[in-house]
């Protein structure tokens, strides 16, 4: 992966947040006018998203926590990233 990329930092859009919703015991992405279901993985990547979190240290906590490759837990989390800020979720800054 290019460092440049993971020296991205993703943050929420405005009106954006990740909520758990305790009554069916899962996450849910809330945004202005829709909502929908994260799972159990896209809920550990989004819990790290907080604006200050480089992709790259995004990434790190990730496969320390899960004793996952390095390599695996880059891609699927900027993959993910990329989709979550393709659909204005997500904005990253340089």
């Amino acid at each position: 992966m290019s460092a440049d990329l993971e020296a991205r930092i993703p943050s929420f859009l405005r009106g954006v947040r990740l909520q758990r919703d305790r009554v069916r015991d899962q996450w849910i992405v809330q945004a202005p006018e829709r909502a929908f279901i994260v799972d159990s993985i896209a809920a550990s990547i989004l819990q790290r998203v907080d604006g200050d979190a480089t992709l790259a240290m995004i990434i790190d906590a990730l496969a320390t926590a899960y004793d996952a490759p390095r390599d695996v837990i880059a891609r699927d989390v900027i993959d993910m990233v990329e989709e979550l800020t393709a659909r204005q979720v997500l904005v990253c800054k340089s």
